[in-house]
């Protein structure tokens, strides 16, 4: 099984195979942002259908991975646990909105009505530096669920739901990583500096977020069902937040329905031979 090589090579420590997935998912968020190199100008319909299949792989992940295992394994059949930290990471989400912008606002320039502060950031493309640091703040937030989730499975001690858990949102992370890069170089960055930036960015958040999901639920044992509910809780916000809408506003919904789907099956698939 992939679990005992895994275990063979890197040991039972859950803390540094937590730190191994944050790399991993953070090597998966480089490669997709380089793919600028050889995808030189995607189309919006292809990405569209990029996006929903990574919506497709975090959504199933939320359940597979985190959320069943959480009640079933973690809180001994007694859902109330993880349901809290499921509503927990989405309240955070949704508050997190105050502070910075939507990410995909930045990656496409439209506004929904219904943000937070909806006039705090008017004009802000007007003003270089203050782009760069909205969009750096934005993509940092929406990373964080993920090297949460990651730590958060390893720090479970079972590698049979950590390891399709991390290829799962590695995977998604490559065209998450390419629809980043297009946007920042549609908005004037260079293309070599942010392919490279990209790859740092992630693994400044989501490398040290997995070390600190791991450290605390092998730390205190109780959060576990806690932080897996409230991962799970973060990434349903930002596929029904961010992710889906901003998919279904360009005319291909359909392509974009179809990748979620499929994203889905990749992750169920993954779940099953891997776990």
């Amino acid at each position: 099984m992939v679990a005992d090589q895994f275990f063979g090579i890197f040991g039972a420590d859950p803390v540094i195979n937590g730190l191994i997935g944050g790399l991993v998912i953070a090597g998966f968020n480089l490669l997709g942002a380089s793919l600028v190199f050889v995808w030189r100008n995607p189309s919006e319909r292809a990405l569209n259908g990029a996006l929903g299949f990574a919506a497709g792989v975090m959504l199933a992940a939320s359940f597979t991975s985190l959320i069943i295992p959480g009640i079933e394994t973690y809180s001994n059949g007694n859902p109330i646990p993880v349901l809290v930290g499921v509503a927990l990471g989405a309240l955070f989400l949704d508050r997190s909105d105050i502070l910075v912008p939507h990410a995909h606002y930045l990656l496409t320039g439209r506004r929904r009505a219904d943000a937070a502060n909806p006039g705090q950031w008017v004009g802000v493309d007007d003003e270089r530096l203050s782009g760069v640091i909205l969009f750096i703040l934005a993509i940092t937030l929406h990373n964080m669920p993920e090297g949460l989730a990651v730590g958060v499975g390893f720090g479970s001690g079972d590698l049979s739901a950590a390891i399709p858990l991390m290829l799962a949102i590695g995977i998604q992370n490559i065209p998450e990583g390419l629809a980043v890069s297009v946007a920042a170089i549609n908005a004037g960055l260079d293309k070599r500096f942010y392919a490279a930036f990209a790859g740092i960015r992630s693994g400044i958040v989501e490398v040290p977020l997995a070390v600190l999901g791991a450290y605390a639920v092998v730390s205190v044992s109780a959060l576990l069902p806690y932080a897996m509910g409230f991962a799970a809780g973060a990434m349903l916000f930002v596929i029904s937040d961010e992710i889906i809408p901003e998919t279904h506003t360009s005319g291909y919904e359909r392509i974009a329905t179809l990748g979620t789907v499929f994203g889905a099956i990749v992750m169920l698939y993954l779940d099953i031979s891997l776990g």
